[in-house]
């Protein structure tokens, strides 16, 4: 990757850390475009990584996509573009140079993967819940702060207020513990998921 950068005129490489904490420039917005690896673990921990890769910097994410997160998931996350470890150099090229100007950019190998994606039919969920309420449920159940799920999710504080509240009434439970037993009974979460930091 560093060796692409190279050799564009208009891109430089600031820093190469194995860690987002090992970034010497941490402050929002400090990298125009942060190229993100991500390692082969839990869907959670990896939207968390990108989460956090975009408040330093545009996450362009490359992984093999085979498994989680989905591509509309990481890009919920603020992935503001996604290879894959297989993309060819030009398009890794087309896409550091979109992603650092601002835009958007999808791999040609991901579009198919990615159309699958938004026309897949969602499942009928048994407790009559909404996919971005799901989305909300396995967030707060993660110990996400109502501010932390909007910024993850790209909605507004009061939206996902909304979303809790809706979810509150349609699974008769009154707070975020009940939430969380709700969220593991119906499948949303997996027993061992960790908690947020």
């Amino acid at each position: 990757m560093e060796r692409l950068v190279g050799q564009d005129p208009n891109l430089w490489v600031a820093d190469s850390v194995s860690t987002l904490d090992d970034l010497s420039r941490t402050g929002p917005g400090a990298y125009d475009i942060v190229v993100v690896d991500l390692p082969a673990q839990l869907a959670t921990t990896s939207l968390e990584l990108v989460s956090r890769t975009a408040a330093v910097g545009r996450p362009l994410v490359c992984a093999s996509w085979e498994q989680p997160p989905t591509l509309l998931s990481t890009i919920r996350a603020g992935a503001r573009g996604c290879i894959t470890r297989q993309s060819e150099q030009t398009a890794v090229r087309a896409a550091l140079r979109t992603v650092a100007e601002g835009g958007f950019s999808l791999c040609p190998r991901l579009v198919d993967r990615f159309q699958a994606e938004l026309s897949r039919q969602v499942e009928e969920d048994p407790s009559g819940l909404a996919p971005r309420e799901i989305e909300t449920l396995r967030w707060i159940a993660l110990g996400y702060t109502h501010a932390q799920v909007a910024r993850r999710m790209g909605l507004s504080q009061a939206t996902v207020h909304t979303y809790a509240k809706r979810l509150r009434a349609k699974l008769n439970v009154n707070n975020k513990a009940d939430l969380t037993r709700m969220a593991i009974e119906l499948g949303h979460l997996p027993e061992k998921s960790s908690p947020a930091a």
